[in-house]
């Protein structure tokens, strides 16, 4: 099949968002289908047009940003464009152009399927709200086109307010994750780094420095960790500086990390061989998210196949992960006590939530995912052939 797909960023741009479509674009590549990627040439530094590993992928100039979205004029025409030659319309949610995309494939009659990965919540301000509106808006104008919308989890629709009136046409598809090879060298060569001592009990985390990731209250437990380990240090892995919108959020929690001294530190985005030993080098990992704009956590995918427990706040969604492996613990959300006492419960006995890494790997590999979603698009097809 050609397949076209949409989304306002793609890689290099780093988001759990643009990590899921690319896995999801190489393993479809993977498995035969052919893959044009239409997105906005954010980064001048990136080429406007490049086959990246199979995938075709089209950079549109962009006249404006607005908020966190982008106005990108030459999007109509392209998407006219690449809907015409596609098979199957792929559109990846929120996305302010998937409305118009969605409409020309039903004028085309291509199936078209939208995969909605998380509401979407701007900061306060006037040009965010309108932001908000018009993108919540197309999001709409887009799923009651679509023939069929993916979401990671039953759990997350049922408890969305955008998702729940199209729950009939909800396919929950787990997201794909992977997790590259690291060698014991590689792990040592992390340790040594980083400056990990033999004694030291360690907790990660891995995420963006964001308002919605919660790393406060894991902040504010550290402390209680602390006073039954004293050594409990955590390593931040993942962007903490320049995070697009949360300036004022960096600048707050800024004195409390301070206080802690050599118990925390920022790794930054880490190359894939570190970024496995980081996972190898936690005796827990912790996802604190506060809303709804988590609507899974891929991270704690890729921590429980290095074997690493997670602690996960019960959301829609978010829970997941814990609830189907048994590999962690679930905590109310913005609550650093609970948090502080599931680390301790954890730290007391890890082996009692190591689980089945390598089950957990094959449940959520690419081509796994990509077979799902592939059987999804030939449904639609063959509906469509039967109809016709």
């Amino acid at each position: 099949m050609n397949i076209l797909t949409s989304l306002t960023y793609y890689r290099p741009h780093y988001s759990g968002l643009t990590i899921y479509a690319e896995r999801l674009a190489l393993a479809l590549g993977e498995r035969g289908h052919k893959i044009s990627v239409l997105t906005s040439h954010y980064d001048e530094a990136t080429p406007a047009r490049e086959v990246r590993d199979g995938v075709e992928v089209i950079r549109l100039p962009v006249r404006l940003h607005v908020s966190k979205g982008v106005v990108m004029p030459s999007m109509v025409m392209w998407g006219w464009k690449l809907a015409r030659r596609a098979d199957v319309i792929h559109l990846h949610l929120p996305q302010l152009d998937a409305s118009y995309l969605a409409l020309f494939g039903r004028l085309l009659r291509k199936p078209v399927v939208l995969t909605y990965h998380c509401d979407l919540r701007l900061p306060e301000g006037f040009v965010h709200w309108v932001a908000n509106q018009v993108s919540h808006t197309a999001n709409h104008f887009a799923a009651a086109l679509a023939n069929a919308i993916v979401t990671n989890t039953r759990d997350y629709a049922e408890s969305s307010n955008f998702l729940r009136p199209y729950l009939p046409k909800v396919h929950p598809i787990y997201p794909p994750a992977v997790l590259d090879p690291a060698t014991d060298a590689d792990i040592s060569a992390f340790r040594e780094k980083v400056g990990i001592q033999p004694e030291q009990r360690i907790i990660g985390i891995a995420a963006r420095l964001a308002t919605e990731k919660g790393v406060e209250y894991l902040a504010e437990a550290l402390p209680k960790v602390m006073e039954k380990y004293p050594t409990a240090r955590v390593l931040f892995a993942g962007q903490h500086q320049n995070v697009f919108g949360e300036e004022a959020y960096a600048r707050k929690l800024a004195p409390i990390i301070q206080q802690l001294g050599d118990h925390w530190t920022f790794l930054g985005n880490q190359p894939p061989a570190e970024r496995t030993a980081f996972f190898r080098s936690c005796e827990v990992t912790v996802l604190p998210s506060l809303n709804s704009t988590e609507s899974f956590g891929m991270v704690q995918i890729e921590a429980m196949m290095a074997g690493a427990p997670v602690i996960a706040s019960d959301l829609p969604g978010v829970r997941q992960p814990v609830a189907i492996s048994g590999m962690g613990r679930i905590v109310p959300p913005a609550d650093a006590v609970a948090l502080a006492q599931a680390i301790i419960a954890v730290l007391d006995n890890p082996s009692a939530y190591r689980g089945d890494p390598k089950s957990v790997a094959q449940q959520f590999s690419p081509l796994t995912i990509a077979e799902q979603y592939e059987r999804l698009f030939m449904g639609i097809r063959e509906k469509r052939e039967r109809e016709t």
